[in-house]
């Protein structure tokens, strides 16, 4: 079954079925565009709300109430929605930064200790990490209002913004690419890829991949890189599910939502979880005005 709108279970049982979609009929109701609040979320924000963010942040981890204070800088911005008999609770947040050309590492976008940047100065939005903070309410499409309002309200404020992208993960890219290499592996690799990479794997780009710290190894990342890029592409533009769509969830949302694909971008998340589920790689999809 489905555990979704409130913690009931919608099986695939005709009786719940029915009670599934009645409800999310009400939650579309209840939770209508028109009724959210739109808000910019800064320091000055009650630490309750705050401390909702660290433990809902779903895509990069804030490890601590200085790393949140950095996403909170003045070349930075955090919008979010609220309903207004939820005042305290985020529905979904957006993590904006305010920089120069299109950002290809999340480790530099996050880095603490890197000198502030001049909003006024900028000519990229950078949308870096958007979560859905209340599990209940999938299903229902806030994303798509809140990039536009985030968009409009910075377009407003700062004259000088250009660019409108994301530095978005590829999180199905590693669960896709091990069953694909499981079943074909010769047939996914050119001849010219195969040999670079069984010079220093020899049981191929599963093994070289199972192979501990094989991202900071010089000889791994070059037999890597080229196949991992391309068949990352193939997975982000020709993989798709059951219904039609985008395989990959983060690429559905934003190639739906009327982004295109920009940039490929390689050992751009070095995190644990960068690298076991899209082996570093991350997307840039601009959205064109």
């Amino acid at each position: 079954g489905r555990l979704d709108r409130g913690g009931v279970v919608a099986s695939e049982d005709a009786a719940l079925k029915t009670i599934d979609e009645d409800l999310r009929h009400v939650f579309n109701s209840w939770f209508n565009r028109g009724f959210l609040q739109f808000e910019q979320v800064d320091w000055r924000t009650p630490a309750v709300v705050l401390e909702k963010l660290i433990a809902y942040e779903a895509v990069h981890e804030i490890r601590s109430w200085d790393d949140l204070k950095n996403r909170l800088e003045s070349d930075r911005r955090c919008f979010a929605f609220f309903h207004p008999r939820m005042p305290e609770e985020p529905l979904i947040f957006v993590w904006v930064a305010l920089v120069s050309g299109i950002s290809d590492n999340i480790q530099v976008l996050l880095d603490e200790t890197a000198p502030l940047g001049d909003p006024e100065s900028a000519d990229a939005a950078i949308f870096y990490s958007i979560s859905n903070a209340q599990k209940g309410l999938n299903g229902i499409n806030f994303g798509n209002f809140l990039i536009k309002r985030v968009v409009d309200s910075l377009s407003s404020e700062l004259k000088g913004l250009k660019t409108f992208a994301t530095l978005s993960p590829v999180p199905g890219f590693r669960m896709w690419l091990d069953k694909a290499l499981a079943v074909d592996e010769a047939g996914l690799l050119r001849a010219n890829e195969h040999e670079a990479v069984k010079e220093v794997a020899p049981t191929g780009l599963r093994g070289l991949l199972g192979i501990p710290g094989w991202i900071d190894d010089p000889g791994c990342v070059a037999a890597a890189r080229d196949p991992l890029l391309r068949l990352c592409a193939h997975y982000l533009i020709e993989e798709k599910s059951s219904s039609g769509s985008t395989l990959d969830p983060v690429a559905h949302f934003h190639l739906f939502n009327g982004a295109r694909i920009e940039n490929l971008n390689w050992k751009a998340d070095l995190s644990k979880r960068g690298i076991d589920q899209s082996a570093g790689i991350m997307v840039n999809y601009l959205y064109e005005l």
